[in-house]
């Protein structure tokens, strides 16, 4: 054993110290020479070290403690192996509970320590200048508290969480031998009596004697970082210049984001400047889904409008946090660090969002690395844009030129051929690929001259130049009639660029196909040129007709300029053909603002009358859209009456030599007609005759409203109020609206006057407005003062037409 004299001396070894021992002796002389040791041993300067410290044991076992710190600190360990080994020879050289070694971060002015659990290390931090380890760090000074609880600096809330009881604390600064304070060594719990004044010297000691140590492992730690980071940032430099791919882009620069912060999940949004929305289709972690928010919305939303970051410690403590995005996807949101993503002019094209820093909340240094990231980034994403939108541009040139059904040629400046498509290849009998880069006067030889004799006269006058009725003649000897429309290129700075020839096959079948597609469905056109132009020769078929008009007409016409009503008239024609092509109508004429539509011809079905039916309810609906469009531009809403009567017609190509359409004639276009205008009489959007209702298969949403006998037709014609389909919700009131005038209208057959007057209120006290119902109750009223003649029979005659 070890003995120290008071005056002192050092006794000599005993024969059976070895070199260790000795050094060890060597050690703790120089210590002792040390002021603050030699005044820490004062009290004992008649007696031993072992009367300084108690007993042998506590010396030896604190002797021990730095021998093997000593040894921890040459042997080159981790910052965080260092850190776990010497907490725990700190608490075993004073007897203690606990002790924590705290290190000083200038970047933050933070203090963290690190603790192990299992294979995880948590990193604690709190500012530098809180709590007892703050005022020690700040003022260099020992602190020995024997009672926690009574100093004001201590903070009981750790104990309550914790379920830990802190009685006495210990409590040295980590200084080097240079007099720089790099941290702060707390001891908790001594499990004998209290910590001494000794206690703190010997601590600062053993601290002082590490200090270099610590210092030398937190500067190898933060190179290891810088290299790290250095390594990765250089991978997204190299993506940058080899990964074109967005997708591909965006998830390697998420998985550099999340393994750069230490991160749960990242999320790359970039912004759409069309819908003006933060989109993305990578989060790390989840599955891959297109994500897509407001540009105004939430933090992301504020980080791209205001370019600033957001560093928010705890998510659920910060008001633009949502937390119902956790609870949807069962994710736990702690920490959140997000940054803009700004091109080189300045511009936010995107933001880099990084969810849950495993050590707590994300840091300065954090923020700055993720700044970095995020301006390579804004390089890679501006790169891979204009790659993809190169591409697209590429390839939907193609595709159109594939689906054009007629041939383009486009011919550099000096006429060589740079695109040609399937179309053009095939009238010219030649192969697409095998034509490419070869000179226009070889393509067009073989009695081709024609064509250029038009491409030199558009070289010369810079004019685009039409030729009708041109004979291409391939390299087989075919020849196809043909229209060709030759134009200059030019860029955007009206630099010739090369030519574009576009050549329309005329044929007579391409003829017949544009003059159909005009007036019906390309279905329809195609059957009728399959089985020949027979089907358009006059014959007689059961057919539903449609006709529709716009309320007011004149009077609207009358506050609007030509140029406007033409317009307002074909965007109106437009909307509504799509809906009628849509249910396989065909569109015979326009009649002014009217429009006639057949159902059932040239080929008919036995659902034709629920076509036309269907087409009726959606072209109601389609007004809907057209009306809004038509506020936004502060003009006023339109309103459309629609008859339908099915009835056979005669059907074919109808004109003079000069001119023929094809359409379809009979009493049954009439009865169409006059059940569009008799929609002003009863206050109706679309009449239904009775004989298309019984020729319906599905269901819907009818009243029959009367019997009518319409200007020109002897018969009566039961007619019905089309209110929706079979799923449509009516408004609340109007079912039971429409049992009552059922009621009043078999009461009003049956000539009972009273009764019907009393269904025909109750039907308007439910719903007020019902045009129908007041109709009805205003004829009952005039037969109650003049009633019908004995034969009549239910039917109201109706001369407007």
């Amino acid at each position: 054993m070890l003995r120290i004299m008071s005056n002192g001396k050092r006794p000599q070894p005993a024969a059976t110290v070895g070199p260790a021992d000795a050094a060890l002796i060597n050690l703790l002389e120089r210590r002792l020479q040390d002021s603050a040791l030699h005044l820490a041993l004062g009290g004992a300067a008649n007696g031993t070290v072992r009367d300084a410290y108690g007993s042998a044991g506590e010396l030896e076992r604190r002797l021990e403690s730095l021998v093997e710190a000593t040894q921890k600190a040459q042997e080159g360990l981790s910052l965080d192996l260092m850190l776990t080994r010497l907490v725990a020879l700190i608490s075993d050289a004073f007897d203690a509970d606990r002790s924590t070694l705290l290190l000083y971060d200038a970047e933050t002015d933070e203090l963290f320590s690190r603790l192990a659990q299992g294979e995880l290390v948590q990193e604690i931090r709190f500012p530098s200048s809180h709590g007892i380890a703050g005022h020690v760090f700040r003022t260099g000074d020992t602190a020995v508290i024997d009672d926690a609880y009574i100093d004001s600096r201590f903070n009981a809330d750790i104990d309550k969480q914790t379920g830990y009881r802190t009685r006495n604390i210990l409590c040295a600064p980590v200084r080097t031998r240079r007099g720089d304070i790099i941290g702060v060594a707390e001891v908790l719990n001594k499990h004998d009596g209290q910590f001494s004044t000794t206690d703190g010297v010997f601590l600062r000691a053993f601290t002082t004697h590490l200090a270099t140590a610590l210092e030398n492992a937190q500067l190898v730690e933060r190179a290891q970082v810088a290299s790290h980071e250095e390594s990765r940032l250089m991978e997204v430099t190299r993506a940058i210049s080899s990964e074109l791919d967005i997708d591909k882009l965006l998830r390697k620069i998420m998985g550099v984001a999340t393994d750069l912060l230490d991160a749960e999940r990242s999320t790359l949004f970039v912004h759409d400047p069309i819908r003006d929305e933060l989109w993305s289709r990578v989060a790390e972690g989840l599955s891959a889904r297109e994500i897509r928010i407001p540009s105004q919305v939430g933090i992301a939303g504020e980080v791209f409008t205001t370019r600033r970051a957001i560093n928010i410690p705890d998510a659920y403590a910060d008001a633009r946090f949502n937390p119902e995005i956790d609870r949807a996807t069962g994710f736990r949101t702690r920490s959140i660090l997000c940054v803009p993503v700004v091109n080189k002019h300045g511009v936010p094209i995107g933001v880099v969002q990084v969810l849950n820093h495993q050590g707590g909340a994300f840091t300065a240094r954090d923020q700055r690395r993720i700044e970095m990231l995020a301006a390579q980034s804004a390089i890679a994403l501006e790169n891979a844009q204009l790659f993809r939108e190169v591409v697209n541009e590429r390839n939907y040139t193609e595709n159109v030129l594939r689906r054009l059904t007629d041939g383009v040629i486009t011919l550099d400046c000096a006429l060589n051929v740079v695109k040609i498509n399937d179309i053009a290849a095939k009238l010219l009998g030649v192969k697409a690929e095998r034509i490419l880069g070869a000179g226009a006067p070889l393509v067009f030889r073989n009695g081709n001259s024609w064509v250029k004799r038009s491409l030199r006269k558009v070289m010369r006058t810079l004019e685009p130049d039409l030729t009708i009725d041109g004979v291409l003649k391939s390299s087989q000897g075919s020849t196809t009639a043909v229209n060709l429309n030759i134009t200059p290129l030019v860029d955007a700075h009206e630099q010739l660029q090369g030519y574009v020839l576009v050549i329309e096959d005329i044929t007579k079948e391409k003829r017949v196909r544009s003059a159909m597609a005009r007036y019906m469905t390309r279905a329809v056109a195609e059957q009728v040129l399959a089985q020949g132009e027979a089907v358009l020769g006059g014959r007689t078929q059961l057919a539903t007709i449609l006709f529709a008009d716009i309320e007011n007409f004149t009077a609207l016409t009358e506050l609007m300029g030509a140029t406007d009503t033409v317009g307002l008239l074909n965007e109106y024609f437009t909307d509504m053909v799509e809906v009628i092509f849509a249910h396989g109508g065909i569109l015979d004429k326009y009649i002014g603002d009217a429009i006639m539509a057949v159902f059932g011809a040239p080929f008919g079905s036995t659902r034709d009358a629920d076509h036309a039916l269907r087409a009726a309810y959606d072209m109601q609906q389609a007004l809907t859209p057209f009306n809004a469009r038509r506020a936004a531009l502060g003009h006023a809403p339109l309103a459309i009456r629609i008859g339908i009567n099915s009835d056979h017609v005669v059907s074919g190509n109808i004109g003079s030599a000069r001119r023929m359409d094809y359409t379809v004639i009979g009493d049954g276009v009439n009865v169409a007609s006059r059940l569009e205008s008799a929609n002003r009489f009863y206050g109706s959007q679309t009449l239904v005759s009775g004989s298309t209702v019984a020729l319906l298969k599905d269901n819907y949403r009818l009243r029959e409203l009367d019997w009518l006998r319409v200007k020109g037709k002897l018969a009566p014609v039961p007619v019905y109020e089309l209110l929706g389909l079979a799923d449509t919700r009516l408004a609340p009131g109007v079912d039971a609206m429409l049992d009552r005038y059922a009621a009043a209208l078999a009461a009003y057959r049956a000539r009972d006057w009273r009764l019907a007057l009393i269904q025909l209120d109750a039907a308007l006290t439910t719903v007020s407005t019902d045009r129908p119902s007041q109709v009805l109750r205003e004829r009952i009223l005039e037969f109650k003062i003049t009633p019908p003649p004995e034969d009549w029979n239910g039917v109201w005659v109706l001369n407007d037409k």
